[in-house]
């Protein structure tokens, strides 16, 4: 496998991992030591030089940020990335989840690492000012890190007892010697790194376990290697110094196939011509002297060379061809691919000397990485051959050169005949149409000077795949749209972070319809972007700008599938009736308050969706929201629940919307109205059935019978009743009903003391019926009238009701007290009781009740009739 190919053709990382899988552990074992070592870390274990750092974890980002590839091209060392860009979608194949679950594992164990089973882990005691080795270390420790400290000296005793160390990092300390004898009771030590040191000799009493030796950035004199290295035959990354090169001192490692040799020269002087043996090994990084022009004249071969780095490069128009004949060498063989060439100080044309010197050789990725150009920028002539180059890459150029031909500079860049071009952070101000031939599939000009102007009216471009040109001076969207309308195989373009506006009035945009993926985000857009965006694209990217709303009438964007409008001012989400394929929707940190329950009805292609970190209003709008999230796959809904919290009222605010919880009825208005008017229906039927079944009706007009009675008694003067009585009350009733009279209602009476007057007991023998009747009823404080249908059927009740309508009712009728005993129909009750009939009509009664439970009340309230303390006249001093 061919694996620096692999990663310049867009698999990345995860080129390397498929076939190399059985290595997954070694990376483990040394994980924390992976951030800060950068490539050589990576060719330890086998991987080509363009794994760096900031490559290797650039691609951990979540996919679902069109950053994504911008951020992988801009650290890695390569130019065009994936060619199947899909930069938002969480769809994974196989390659890409393998490199996420192996970088997931670094991560985990880059931390303070803990292996359960056999008790392996790791310990960071690094930047703590440690002067000696600790010896209170674990001793089933694999993992040590004790760099960037102030440790001079190793003793035996600071090792012999760590048997199962396998990664011991001293990097950044004062060691000036070293005996490998110290670590004789460490066979299992595969990583050593005492770079940037203060050594100067070793012994050779080597572990031939070692797989990652690094000694560079030392004091040695000459290469620290004797006989000794050559045992080391697990050994894949080998790092080195010297201030001078011996023609011997490399032959003991000449059979080794390692990955990586890093020979350190930032102190070499030696000025006489020397030739190394044939090296072994897939990586080659060469470090020169800073500040200082270049004047190495080392005669350097390498077998199956993969990647070659050179680093602090000094050229002028002197010493370049010294340069080039040194870099001949090295560039012969015909499996070297990378290039890269870093800190490099040059004329304009050493610099084109060098691309004439490269262009014919196998090297298919050229890097430049802080380049400063001097002197002068004149005309160069360079007809470009056949190649094999594919990419060339420059970043981070500075131009001590004022006054030059912008047309010279331009078209050594645009006429090259290669697929992939970076320059980014250079200033340029502006890029010339390539010609017709031109074969340019990939362009990233990002963080120059390019205006609206860029490649107007070119149409050379037919190849170009992706564009690139964030972070530039681009200011109107229509004409970035003109830009792309010759370039028909456009698929990719990026225009973030620049100050892009569409104003309508400019007239429709006109996009080519190639392009599937387009960033927009870190602009100034408004609402109208949505009426100026290619009518395929398939992945769209609008967040940091200035968007409140979607508007209704846009054209349908039916392809769209990923939509990131994240850090706008959208106060709702999106109706999918214009985007029926959006299936990734990225809408965080907005001004979304009160979001539509609707949502994943009319959304229901819809994956994965990231509403966090927005102003919720916690109110009875939210409710259903929150319930339509509950129905939906945690998976699917990104943030949740850390990033979905209350904003609004002040009482919720904080408080995750998983515990928002308000109940339906409180919420819905005409709900609450069925409810109480139920419940008072309901109410009312309980509280009328409970008193037709106890009869409450019956018991309150007594109660308010007895209240009027006893109010009525009080309010008669006392002096206006005591005239001549000698009865507290008169009973008229028929024959037919004195059982009850004489049974009930005289016993419960005189037991109080009341005084009755009873017609057989109290009328004067001689005496006419009529006259008894009327002396009886003047001599009675009260006349009780007992009435029933026997009552309106007695003669004698007729006389004694005519006497009392004739003599009592013109006085009032508070004395009179009536008692219904049976119910009398109303058409039995005879017209000469007009007066009983009116009055039964407009007084209250007392009907005499059948349940015996009601009997007390019907007593109480004859009772409160009567004023107890009436002095009656005794019956025999009445006649005197």
């Amino acid at each position: 496998m061919d694996f620096s190919r692999d990663l310049w053709q867009g698999n990345s990382y995860v080129g390397v991992i498929p076939g190399r899988l059985n290595r997954w552990h070694k990376i483990v074992s040394v994980a924390p030591l992976c951030l800060n070592q950068g490539p050589a870390f990576g060719q330890a274990l086998g991987f080509p030089c363009v794994l760096e750092r900031t490559f290797l974890f650039s691609w951990e980002r979540n996919t679902a940020n069109l950053d994504t590839y911008q951020d992988a091209l801009k650290n890695s060392n390569n130019p065009l990335g994936n060619s199947h860009f899909n930069i938002m979608t969480k769809d994974k194949d196989s390659i890409t989840g393998s490199f996420h679950f192996v970088c997931l594992v670094i991560l985990i164990v880059g931390n303070i690492i803990q292996f359960s089973e056999e008790s392996e882990f790791a310990v960071d005691m690094s930047n703590m000012k440690l002067t000696h080795v600790p010896k209170n270390l674990p001793p089933k420790m694999k993992i040590l890190d004790m760099s960037q400290n102030r440790i001079s000296e190793l003793h035996i005793s600071d090792m012999s007892y760590l048997s199962g160390l396998k990664v011991l990092r001293l990097s950044h300390n004062r060691i000036w010697c070293l005996d490998f004898r110290i670590f004789k009771f460490n066979q299992n030590l595969e990583y050593l790194d005492l770079s940037h040191n203060q050594l100067q000799n070793i012994s050779c009493h080597l572990i031939t376990s070692l797989k990652h030796l690094d000694l560079s950035f030392n004091d040695f004199d000459v290469l620290p290697i004797c006989k000794e290295f050559g045992n080391l035959t697990q050994l894949h990354f080998l790092g080195l110094s010297a201030t001078k090169l011996r023609q011997l001192d490399l032959l003991p490692i000449a059979h080794l196939h390692l990955n990586y040799i890093l020979l350190d020269l930032e102190r070499y002087y030696a000025n006489e011509t020397e030739s190394l043996p044939i090296l072994n090994t897939k990586t080659l990084d060469l470090v020169f002297p800073p500040n200082q022009l270049f004047s190495v004249q080392v005669s350097i071969l390498v077998n199956s060379l993969v990647c070659l780095q050179l680093t602090n490069i000094k050229l002028n128009d002197s010493n370049c061809g010294l340069f080039i004949t040194f870099s001949l060498g090295l560039t012969r063989g015909p499996t070297l691919l990378n290039v890269t060439l870093r800190h490099m100080k040059t004329t304009w044309k050493c610099l084109v000397d060098i691309f004439r010197s490269l262009w014919p050789k196998p090297v298919e990725y050229l890097n430049i990485y802080n380049l400063t150009i001097f002197d002068k920028i004149e005309k160069e002539n360079f007809h470009y051959s056949k190649t094999t180059l594919k990419a060339l890459k420059i970043e981070h150029v500075k131009n001590e050169v004022f006054l030059y031909s912008q047309t010279v500079l331009y078209t050594i860049f645009s006429e090259m005949n290669i697929m992939m071009l970076t320059i980014s952070d250079t200033r340029f101000i502006h890029m010339l149409c390539p010609p017709p031939s031109n074969t340019f599939k990939f362009l990233n000009f990002t963080q120059n000077l390019f205006t609206d102007s860029i490649f107007q009216n070119c149409s050379q471009l037919v190849r170009l795949e992706t564009l690139i040109l964030r972070k530039n001076k681009l200011e109107d969207l229509y004409k970035v749209s003109l830009m792309t309308k010759h370039m028909t195989s456009l698929e990719i373009l990026d225009v973030s972070g620049n100050s892009l506006e569409y104003d309508r009035h400019d007239g429709d945009c006109t996009w080519v319809g190639s392009i599937v993926v387009l960033n927009l985000s870190s602009n100034i857009l408004t609402d109208s972007v949505f009426r100026c965006l290619p009518p395929k694209v398939k992945v769209l990217d609008l967040h940091y700008n200035r968007i409140s709303s979607i508007p209704k009438p846009i054209m349908k964007l039916e392809a769209l599938q990923e939509l990131n409008v994240a850090s706008n001012s959208l106060a709702h989400l999106p109706d999918c009736g214009t985007f029926s394929s959006l299936s990734v929707l990225i809408i965080d940190s907005n001004s979304i308050s009160n979001p539509s329950a609707d949502f994943f009805q009319s959304c229901q292609k819809i994956r994965s969706i990231r509403a966090g970190n927005n102003p919720f209003q916690c109110t009875c709008e939210l409710r259903e929201f929150v319930q339509s999230l509950g129905r939906v796959s945690h998976e699917v809904i990104e943030g949740w629940p850390d990033s979905y919290k209350c904003d609004y009222p002040e009482n919720y605010k904080g408080t995750l919307l998983k515990d928002f919880h308000v109940s339906q009825l409180s919420c819905n208005t005409t709900l609450l109205l069925i409810t109480i008017g139920v419940t008072m229906l309901v109410l009312t039927a309980t509280v009328t059935t409970l008193c037709i079944y106890f009869d409450l009706p019956w018991y309150l007009r007594m109660v308010c019978q007895w209240t009027q009675t006893r109010r009525r008694a009080r309010n008669i003067p006392l002096e206006e009743v005591q005239r001549t009585l000698q009865f507290h009350a008169f009973i008229s009733y028929s024959e037919h009903d004195s059982a009850w009279v004489k049974n009930e209602l005289v016993p419960c009476l005189e037991k109080e003391g009341i005084r009755i007057c009873l017609h057989e007991r109290n009328f004067v023998p001689g005496k006419s019926i009529v006259e008894n009747i009327i002396n009886c009823i003047e001599k009675s404080y009260k006349s009780i009238f007992v009435l029933s249908p026997n009552f309106v059927q007695s003669e004698w009740c007729h006389y004694e009701l005519y006497f009392a309508h004739h003599n009592l009712f013109h006085e009032g009728s508070n004395n009179l007290i009536l008692i219904l005993l049976e119910p009398i129909p109303r058409n039995c009750i005879p017209s000469k009781y007009h007066k009983l009939r009116a009055l039964m009509t407009q007084r209250t009664y007392l009907e005499w009740p059948k349940e015996k439970s009601k009997h007390g009340l019907f007593w109480a309230n004859i009772r409160a009739a009567f004023n107890m303390k009436l002095a009656l006249i005794a019956e025999n001093d009445a006649e005197t």
